[in-house]
């Protein structure tokens, strides 16, 4: 399996509901860097995974609509605690769509999996994975 990876960050502010998070369920800051990794059986017609600059260009966009954000106040967050896992699932399915789209080309459609860590620290991270499924 070939893979490629492109790195970015975000920062956002939230809070979470239930005793098991502590002070964490008063309104808090978090900065997550951020890495994406396409991996595919058999490199494109390219010879490659994916472009990386439009990859890089559309993790860049996915994360400029959370950056800055009270995810509190966020309509589609509404009644979610929106832990690490929970937005590397967000992010996840960003990405998977905008491969659908063929923003990363056409050939992108030949990618098999994402997997998407968000790192909260130097100490801590989670991830989703998932299959791009196709249309």
């Amino acid at each position: 399996m070939y893979s490629v990876s492109v790195r970015d960050h975000f920062m956002i502010a939230h809070s979470f509901s239930g005793a098991v998070f502590g002070p964490a369920q008063r309104l808090h800051g978090a900065t997550y860097v951020v890495d994406v990794e396409f991996r595919r059986a058999e490199l494109d017609s390219d010879g490659i995974v994916v472009d990386i600059g439009r990859a890089l260009d559309s993790v860049r966009a996915i994360l400029g609509d959370l950056n800055f954000r009270n995810l509190d106040e966020a309509p589609e967050f509404a009644g979610r605690n929106t832990t690490t896992e929970f937005l590397a699932r967000v992010v996840f399915d960003r990405i998977v769509t905008v491969i659908h789209q063929g923003a990363l080309g056409a050939e992108a459609a030949g990618i098999d999996t994402v997997r998407v860590t968000l790192h909260e620290s130097h100490v801590a991270w989670a991830a989703f994975e998932g299959p791009v499924a196709r249309n």
